[in-house]
């Protein structure tokens, strides 16, 4: 019994407390200071109870990021997913390129996401450009000078590099899938169509599941992409919160009030991505 419980500690005390070191501790420290006035410099640290938190509310650059990010969120989900899916669909169809084709799709989440934004701000400042004086197609000018083409660009970026990343996790989910099922399906006359709409989506849904999980909190928390491609610009329109955050904490000196801004902003990820798993898991199917 003492040696079954030295090995257990043995192999989760290292992690546990790696863990505990890097994550539970830093977290509870940052709840302590989103309670005080602290700038991040100074050694004395004075408490203001909810005051940064009342604060933050008035913040318009906070609300307007949070809205910017909300909608981001649900356009990136939604495209990336729906990316991700159609391109399991095509490798699985037992084509002679498909590896071929896996290793492409997925070579562009092998790319940082700063290299990323700075590789897509070529694209839509200069290829855009020079694309719309060739045909004379103004609206490719100038693509992140404003807020809408910015936000796309910041969902094309997005989409491109996780798609792959997600068609792995829907592959995996797809062959998994008894070849019986679907042979019987297709004896019965369903088509492509039907079969993926009543067998493949029905028994993909756990796939589904992690993949809606890891799309909402990697877009919530989005920043090295956000900072190579616009850069929150112009005017801070394209500012998401964790770049807010960053600002508050490192540019303006208000430690405080970023830490306050880092805890609400973990709890409303926290309460939508566990509010997500919960009824995604409702639906599922067992094989």
């Amino acid at each position: 019994m003492k040696r079954s419980k030295l090995a257990f500690w043995g192999f989760v005390g290292p992690s546990l407390f790696a863990f505990s070191l890097v994550v539970i501790i830093p977290l509870l420290v940052g709840i302590y200071y989103s309670f005080t006035d602290w700038n991040g410099i100074r050694s004395q640290v004075n408490f203001v109870g909810l005051t940064n938190y009342l604060d933050i509310f008035k913040d318009e650059g906070f609300v307007q990021a949070f809205i910017f990010t909300t909608k981001f969120t649900i356009a990136s989900v939604i495209s990336i997913n729906i990316m991700g899916f159609s391109l399991a669909l095509l490798v699985t169809r037992k084509l002679k390129i498909s590896n071929a084709l896996r290793t492409i799709f997925f070579m562009p989440n092998l790319i940082g996401g700063l290299i990323l934004g700075f590789i897509w701000q070529f694209i839509f400042t200069k290829g855009f450009a020079t694309l719309g004086e060739l045909t004379g197609q103004r609206w490719l000018l100038g693509w992140l000078s404003n807020q809408e083409t910015g936000f796309w660009g910041m969902v094309i970026l997005m989409a491109w590099q996780m798609s792959g990343y997600l068609m792995v996790i829907y592959v995996a989910a797809i062959q998994n899938i008894p070849k019986e099922l679907v042979e019987a399906a297709q004896i019965d006359g369903a088509n492509a169509w039907e079969r993926t709409k009543h067998i493949i989506f029905p028994l993909v849904r756990p796939a589904f599941t992690v993949s809606l999980f890891l799309t909402l909190s990697n877009s919530f928390k989005l920043y090295d992409q956000n900072l190579s491609l616009t850069g929150g610009g112009p005017a801070n329109s394209t500012q998401m919160i964790a770049m807010n955050i960053y600002n508050t904490a490192f540019k303006f000196n208000e430690m405080g009030v970023a830490q306050a801004k880092a805890v609400v902003f973990f709890l409303v990820i926290g309460v939508i991505t566990i509010s997500q798993v919960y009824i995604t898991k409702k639906s599922e199917v067992e094989m």
